[in-house]
């Protein structure tokens, strides 16, 4: 699948960021796992085209995903990326939407909003407060084994008990 997406990118070089993700809203809207997986490589392979407003069609995706294979890489390496290359300003209003997947009531949002910054706390950054208020929001559903998961993999990243 990596392979075809990268080829595909390659014969498309100027494919812009609307047409990037029309194009994995498009492979996603398919409900096929292998679609969907490609709509995944091609966030991941141009997550520098996306913007902060593409946090509410990520969500769509992670609302949807319902696997973990797919809402770990949509948490880790399109949300994770995206935000740490915004600026001050756009990343400030994507970690309130962050915020707010901590405290939804759905598994996968809670799942990606825990998973999303680990990239960044294990390489020493990241907002450590945040993530911490994070985990507690998301406590509340320790029960369920997909959160419980994510909970124990940013408790380690941060090196909280």
């Amino acid at each position: 699948m990596r392979g075809t997406v990268r080829d595909a990118l390659r014969r498309y070089p100027s494919l812009g960021h609307d047409e990037l993700t029309a194009l994995s809203s498009e492979l996603w809207a398919r409900g096929v796992e292998e679609l969907r997986l490609a709509a995944v490589v091609l966030l991941q392979s141009r997550v520098g085209e996306l913007q902060a407003t593409d946090l509410t069609r990520v969500e769509g995706f992670v609302r949807d995903g319902e696997r973990r294979q797919l809402v770990d890489l949509l948490a880790v390496d399109v949300v994770g990326e995206l935000m740490s290359g915004l600026d001050a300003r756009s990343r400030g209003r994507a970690e309130l939407v962050l915020d707010r997947w901590s405290r939804e009531d759905g598994t996968w949002l809670r799942r990606a909003a825990l998973l999303a910054p680990l990239r960044e706390l294990r390489a020493g950054g990241g907002d450590v407060e945040r993530v911490a208020r994070r985990i507690r929001s998301a406590a509340v559903a320790e029960d369920d084994p997909i959160v419980a998961e994510a909970l124990a993999l940013a408790r380690a990243a941060l090196q909280v008990e």
